[in-house]
């Protein structure tokens, strides 16, 4: 046979003209991907470009309006997840999809539980579990409740399931947006075995840093279009950026120069069970002040602790020099405390209530007037925070789930701010945000900053810490094991402290 006559094996996926529309809105475009088998496929776009679409569309969540799949060349109906996971594509949802109530062991294997007799056998599924997360260097137990495992473990464990489904095609949405620097190495060691196995995966990423790192090829998606598609090594990082937003977008906004008051809150000896010990930390008025750490370090039960999600076993918390007694979020707001959780649409908001009902539920006893809130007061208030932090909403009246997740973590901002909170806590504040959201989050943050707000800012991603901290904090197993001015805080000094070199 001559060599002219090879065939070059199709791609492990083809998608053809994949078209979706949903009310009002064209989700997709005639948007074509390829992936071939052994690769990592990055596919690139904004909040809305219509990534999370395609992907439920290819994992059998949602079905086209128009277009055609194929798997290794042969044409494929994934109607269901189930016709999915039969063609053994799997998924990694940036929104986990994980069951509070069930063990780890048996999220990992949910519906796929080996039986005995006819009887569920944990033995083999809790050795399966322990096994998965071993490999991703996960030191958690396959037989404690997902609902007690921080964000971070949850995301491992929504790993560990996609893991065991051996699947050819692996979907990864934002799989490190909750993870340290640690974790992820693991995660890339993980998906380099596998795609030496053969397994075709697609990532989803808005870090620009991790793509360059782990991925083969780049698809751009802009408002349900295809844009382009180029194997990583031409890609241009600020190209990049242009092609997904349409403008030129700055990955990273720098802290502005700022003058700094006098102390907004000193905690002292703080403690909290195993997780926290004599934690002692200050932040002045216009002082934005980074904790960095690995998994499991204590960052995010400091932010608990302070506004009284979590009781405290020890310490004293001071608020202008005097001291608070936090015992609840109530006492918490009342000093002027604000808390940006981590978990912005399980904790942060209310997603089948509107941006107004959202950023004025703080403030409620405020607008109202004999018990009666006042509805013109509840609308001005929110129309203010949707011109002030620049909210992209057709009006105050939309659903907090039909907004962007960048559009989301600002109305999260907005009703800390309408309380006056001078105090503010900000835990991952851009987790599963796109770069230009990103860079209107990072703007946000510095000008509160330099209207005196002091923000204590909790991150799994490092150079988001550096870039914005006047001063770095380190966490290690509970305790603060160091303290970095903004120019001595490099990436390796943060990260050999908070490993223990």
């Amino acid at each position: 046979m001559s060599s002219a006559t090879i065939l070059t094996p199709p791609p492990a996926l083809r998608m053809r003209g994949i078209t979706k529309a949903f009310p009002g809105v064209q989700a997709l475009a005639g948007v074509d991907l390829d992936v071939r088998a052994g690769e990592v496929h990055i596919l690139l776009g904004e909040n809305g470009a219509g990534k999370s679409t395609l992907m439920k569309i290819l994992s059998g969540g949602q079905r086209s309006d128009a277009g055609s799949i194929e798997i290794d060349g042969r044409a494929a109906v994934l109607d269901t997840p189930r016709a999915a996971r039969d063609a053994r594509i799997a998924i990694i949802h940036q929104e986990l999809a994980l069951v509070p109530e069930m063990t780890v062991a048996e999220n990992v294997y949910l519906g796929r539980a080996p039986t005995r007799f006819g009887m569920l056998d944990h033995g083999p599924m809790v050795r399966g579990a322990a096994a998965l997360l071993l490999q991703l260097g996960a030191n958690i137990d396959p037989n404690e409740r997902v609902g007690a495992l921080s964000i971070a473990q949850q995301q491992l464990v929504e790993i560990a399931r996609a893991l065991s489904l051996d699947a050819k095609i692996l979907i990864m949405d934002e799989p490190t947006s909750a993870l340290t620097e640690r974790e992820t190495a693991r995660l890339f060691e993980t998906i380099r075995g596998l795609t030496a196995r053969g397994v075709a995966i697609i990532y989803i990423s808005h870090r620009l840093d991790e793509i360059f790192e782990i991925g083969d090829c780049i698809t751009v998606l802009r408002d349900g279009r295809h844009i382009v598609t180029q194997p990583i090594d031409v890609a241009d990082r600020r190209e990049l950026v242009r092609l997904m937003a349409n403008r030129e977008v700055d990955e990273l906004v720098p802290a502005s120069a700022r003058t700094m008051g006098r102390s907004k809150l000193r905690v002292e000896k703080l403690s909290h069970g195993s997780s926290l010990h004599d934690v002692s930390f200050s932040v002045r008025a216009g002082e934005i002040v980074g904790f960095a750490g690995l998994l499991g370090a204590g960052r995010t039960e400091i932010a608990r602790a302070v506004f009284g999600l979590e009781a405290i076993d020890g310490g004293i918390i001071y608020v202008d020099d005097r001291e608070v007694t936090i015992r609840s979020p109530r006492d918490a707001i009342a000093a002027g405390i604000g808390f940006v959780t981590e978990d912005r649409k399980g904790e942060g908001l209310v997603l089948s209530r509107s941006v107004r009902d959202n950023v004025a539920l703080p403030i409620l006893s405020r607008l109202a007037r004999l018990g009666i809130v006042r509805s013109r007061h509840e609308h001005s208030t929110a129309e203010d925070a949707v011109r002030d932090l620049r909210i992209r909403t057709p009006s105050v009246r939309q659903l907090a789930r039909n907004l962007s997740g960048g559009n989301q973590q600002k109305i999260v901002l907005a009703k800390w701010l309408a309380t006056g909170a001078r105090i503010l806590f900000l835990d991952e504040p851009t987790r599963g945000i796109d770069v230009g959201s990103k860079a209107e989050i990072y703007l946000l943050i510095n000008e509160l900053a330099m209207d005196g707000v002091a923000i204590v800012l909790m991150s799994s991603d490092l150079p988001e810490v550096l870039g914005l901290s006047d001063r770095v904090l380190v966490m290690r197993e509970g305790r603060i094991a160091g303290e970095f001015t903004r120019a001595d805080a490099t990436p390796e000094r943060v990260m050999a402290c908070a490993v223990g070199m």
